[in-house]
């Protein structure tokens, strides 16, 4: 059995929706967040005290980009993931990093030091700055879908789309989502309907309220 340590949209729903895509039986555990600080306990088990902890057999990822394409690469060969042999390799793996290094991880900022630091250690200066830096790494997702392509690689939809979608997804619970470029907007609003993404919202409230963890996201402080 697959166990995932997840928080409410956070970056630990790309691996949710993965394993909904893939259609695979897993055990959601959802924490308060942050949990390093609301669920101690938590940090026996994952010293980062960070989400995602995937756990499979003995693989353990704690990687939200990594996760989708470990999921990808041996739960749907051919399918949500991009082999070395496909001529769109090379793009697939620099979305899959890009979907966190590049694009999440501004948002982060921006909702740490706008939302969740105490009022007396808020810094705007740094979350606009960090906004913008966000909106401008957007250019090449923007770019991606010029052509009105539906998926960013291999003429499919592969767990690279799932990776980037969480960044306009998270950009919209943080305020940012009517800043958006218009084609980014609506290619992570056409995802967001796909059944997968709408069973790992379900999936997610309802573990929450059983587990007795607020069922709403952490994004207003």
């Amino acid at each position: 059995m697959i166990t995932l340590y997840h928080c409410i949209d956070a970056r630990s729903f790309r691996t949710l929706w993965m394993l909904e895509e893939l259609d695979l039986p897993y055990e959601l555990k959802v924490l308060p967040f942050p949990p390093r600080a609301r669920a101690r306990d938590y940090l026996a088990i994952n010293p980062l005290g960070t989400v995602p902890l995937l756990i499979d057999g003995g693989a353990r990822l704690t990687e939200s980009s990594a996760t989708c394409q470990y999921l990808a690469a041996r739960h749907s060969p051919g399918a949500l993931d991009v082999g070395p042999r496909e001529p769109d390799y090379a793009a697939y793996l620099n979305w899959l990093h890009m979907s966190d290094a590049t694009l999440t991880f501004p948002q982060t900022l921006v909702l740490r030091y706008e939302r969740l630091e105490p009022p007396e250690r808020r810094q705007p200066q740094v979350a606009q700055d960090y906004a913008r830096w966000f909106l401008a790494r957007l250019r090449a997702v923007d770019a991606a879908l010029a052509d009105e392509r539906a998926h960013l690689c291999a003429g499919r939809f592969t767990a690279a789309d799932v990776a980037v979608a969480y960044a306009p997804m998270l950009a919209g619970r943080i305020g940012l989502g009517e800043q958006l470029p218009p084609r980014v907007r609506a290619y992570g609003e056409r995802l967001a309907r796909r059944p997968a993404f709408t069973r790992a919202q379900a999936a997610q409230r309802e573990a929450a309220i059983a587990q007795g963890v607020p069922a709403e996201p952490a994004l207003n402080g």
